[in-house]
């Protein structure tokens, strides 16, 4: 089926933004919102207050002022920085993909860094001279064979990969923080360079300083932007294990580079190739692993979250069942439907009015849980 897309105004652009900026309003929970109002906004600002207090007493429930989006896009619109909504035109395909889609996200730089077959590469910030090096001459090489690079700006492989792949062709830097979020602060020079011949990407607001709970999300995205995810380092516990298990879920290809088993810092990517992960050693490897996959650009974006579903009627029993079968530990939305007993449509209702009340965190892939003050 053929994606509609939509014309959104500065205005329209700004609500959607202003939900986004609301206390307890998560992509999954923006998802919720748009199926049960079909996509009408005003609707939406119109119902969230009463919506947040139908489960109980809201905790930190607050609407932003409009004055302060505006605010917000007029200082990226100083710096060059566009707002592109799940369903624009210029959104990226990969990234649309995904279920839910990251509602809209903010960019800087060229658009056609994301025109190209996208290639994340992450792994240790404290990486190791080898790794360092084949990281360089993979992301070098793949770059001039017309892929895209995707990292996360970090120290170590992260900025490896942005820099060498900037000597053929295009790279994209998502951020943890706003756009304008340079960190490491050493890394000032190598950002410029990313504006001048790639993007830098964030769904984070312009200004916003990152902290740790924010890295999740920009792993999603660089994962979603990818039709495969490069571990070049990894210890035993990293972020960069935790992409690959958000690769897998998204449906990319994972693969690894070996390293020695004496060095902590490639215990992790070993590790990966045990489980089934492509060995990597050069780009001609990388592409021979894509060529035996499905690119994610190709698949048909994501729509279902957003589409267009009556209201349910949700009753104080199933609310106060979610609450007691909700942990700090996130659970998947199957499991919690087994528990509570009741249907799909009726779980996620009841999980948006407890976002909205600041009781549960909803997270991509399905999963659910509660948050401990």
């Amino acid at each position: 089926m053929e994606k509609q897309y939509t014309q959104l105004n500065n205005e329209a652009r700004a609500k959607r933004l202003q939900l986004l900026r609301t206390s307890n309003i998560g992509p999954m929970t923006y998802a919720q919102l748009m199926a049960r109002f079909k996509g009408d906004i005003d609707a939406i600002l119109e119902a969230l207050p009463n919506l947040a207090t139908k489960a109980g007493k809201s905790r930190n429930f607050k609407v932003p002022p409009i004055s302060s989006i505006h605010k917000e896009m007029e200082k990226g619109e100083k710096m060059g920085a566009r707002f592109i909504a799940h369903d624009e035109e210029d959104y990226p395909l990969p990234l649309s993909a995904l279920n839910p889609p990251p509602p809209m996200i903010c960019v800087r730089g060229k658009h056609e860094a994301f025109l190209k077959p996208g290639i994340a590469i992450v792994g240790s910030r404290n990486a190791s001279a080898a790794g360092r090096k084949l990281t360089r001459d993979i992301s070098s090489d793949l770059s001039n064979a017309g892929y895209t690079i995707v990292s996360g700006m970090a120290r170590g492989i992260d900025g490896e990969a942005h820099a060498a792949a900037l000597q053929h062709g295009y790279t994209i830097g998502v951020l943890a923080g706003g756009v304008d979020a340079i960190y490491p602060p050493e890394h000032a020079k190598l950002y410029n360079a990313v504006l001048d011949r790639g993007a830098i990407v964030s769904e984070m607001p312009i200004g916003y300083t990152a902290t740790a709970r924010d890295f999740p999300k920009r792993n999603r995205i660089i994962t979603g932007l990818s039709m495969a995810v490069l571990v070049a380092e990894a210890a035993t516990r990293s972020g960069s294990l935790i992409s690959a298990r958000v690769a897998l879920e998204q449906g990319r290809e994972v693969l690894a580079i070996p390293g020695s088993p004496l060095d902590e810092r490639t215990r992790g990517s070993n590790n990966l190739i045990r489980q089934g992960a492509w060995l990597v050693e050069n780009a001609d490897d990388v592409i021979a692993a894509l060529e035996n996959s499905s690119p994610p650009m190709l698949l048909e974006p994501s729509t279902e979250p957003y589409s267009a579903q009556e209201i349910p009627e949700i009753s104080s029993n199933l609310i106060e069942s979610l609450k007691i079968a909700l942990s700090p530990t996130p659970t998947h939305i199957e499991e919690i439907m087994r528990i509570v007993g009741a249907p799909l449509r009726e779980v996620q209702a009841a999980l948006t009015e407890l976002e909205l009340d600041g009781f549960a965190e909803t997270h991509a892939g399905g999963f659910a849980s509660r948050i401990i003050d």
